[in-house]
């Protein structure tokens, strides 16, 4: 009875508990990720447009190095900053007298090892220590960079003549003649080997500036008297996609910025007669960005070859208006991997060889390549045709 008295004597509402008053916000959660979205864009479009970077992303590592340091002064070697970057990431580790930073592709995984030499040289990402002088090179026709020795014209030689491969000219202008240009070599020691000891004198072989050692097999390629050939990775139309290694020559830069990377692949080894592409169908269909590189190439004495895969390739006009050797892969022999059908790439070279009087091939050094174009080499006599080193073949096509 009592607690109905004071049921009904309590004022109204005391005994409810106060609700607790929702906070309202004047925009929904879906409208807030939106806002948030949009200043994301609004921040990526600025850094887009005003950002100074013009090698578009490309990986780049900053080390700090002492110049004139001593092998033996363990404080003067030459060491990474704890924060020196990639833009995948870096780390720095020593081995023994030289140092590494290792590169590391943040979507891959992949890790890239820079050598750092101890005299207080860097090597550029996927490149071995600076090439030293190979046996056989002529000094005369070598002058410093910054990266390396590079070629040069001295005295009125060329390294495009000093360096060619013994050929009999004389009987090569009487008959049909063919060049075969194995390329890609200098990464991967195994397949390059083979292309030198398998194939003939008379095969140009075509090198790229990567490798562990790419000097010391360019060395091993001319002490079997093939001339060589320096493929320098160009920009494809799907870069970076389709990316053809450090130090690409791209459209994108400037003609300063592409000589010096040119340089760059020019010092990784020597004693070749002439550079080509390596990929670069984009890069060779640009006037503007190939001019420079096809004007410095015939400055130093050089030949320029175009391995044919780019139908709006400036290359060969370029070369022509610089009066410089120049030549044009015609049939790509290994495009399909297989013995039928390199030996129809074959026939076919064989059949435009006797009607121009001169063509050439490509392919790379896929073993059943080597091998299929080793038999072939050998019944070209019986052919009336004759095998000619590729500077024979430019040589010849320059007469016609």
């Amino acid at each position: 009875m009592t607690e109905t008295a004071d049921e009904l004597s309590a004022p109204l509402g005391q005994t409810e508990k106060r609700r607790r008053r929702r906070i309202r916000l004047p925009f929904t959660a879906l409208q807030a990720l939106a806002m948030l979205l949009g200043l994301f864009l609004v921040v990526f479009a600025g850094f887009a447009m005003f950002s100074d970077n013009p090698l578009g992303g490309e990986p780049v590592a900053r080390i700090a190095i002492n110049e004139g340091a001593k092998p033996d002064d363990k404080a003067a070697k030459p060491e990474a900053k704890p924060d020196a970057k990639a833009e995948h990431g870096a780390a720095a580790k020593p081995e023994g007298e030289r140092k590494t930073v290792t590169i590391i592709d943040g979507s891959s995984g992949a890790r890239q090892e820079v050598a750092i030499g101890a005299g207080g040289e860097a090597a550029e990402p996927g490149s071995a220590a600076p090439a030293s002088q190979m046996p056989g090179v002529d000094p005369r026709l070598l002058e410093k960079s910054r990266y390396g020795m590079i070629p040069v014209m001295a005295d009125g030689l060329k390294p495009f003549t000093a360096y060619a491969a013994d050929a009999d000219r004389a009987k090569a202008a009487r008959m049909p003649a063919v060049a075969i240009v194995i390329g890609g070599l200098g990464v991967g020691a195994a397949k390059t080997v083979d292309a030198i000891m398998k194939l003939p004198p008379a095969v140009t072989l075509a090198f790229t500036p990567y490798g562990s050692d790419p000097t010391k097999l360019a060395e091993r390629a001319r002490a079997q008297r093939h001339e060589i050939l320096l493929q320098v990775p160009m920009e494809p139309y799907d870069y970076p996609d389709n990316d053809p290694g450090p130090q690409t020559l791209l459209a994108t830069l400037g003609p300063d910025q592409n000589i010096d990377r040119l340089f760059w692949h020019m010092s990784r080894l020597q004693g070749y007669v002439g550079i080509g592409n390596f990929m670069g169908a984009r890069f060779v269909a640009t006037e503007a960005a190939m001019q420079p590189i096809v004007n410095e190439a015939a400055k130093r004495g050089l030949a320029l070859f175009d391995d044919g895969a780019a139908p709006r390739s400036v290359a060969a006009s370029l070369a022509t208006g610089r009066a410089m050797p120049f030549a044009k892969g015609d049939v790509a022999i290994d495009a399909v991997p297989t013995s039928v059908e390199i030996d129809n790439a074959l026939a076919k070279l064989e059949s435009l060889a006797k009607e121009r009087g001169v063509a050439v091939g490509t392919a790379s050094a896929l073993p059943v390549s080597i091998d299929r174009i080793g038999t072939w080499i050998k019944g070209l006599d019986r052919k009336g045709i004759l095998l000619v080193p590729l500077t024979t073949a430019m040589l010849k096509s320059k007469s016609n």
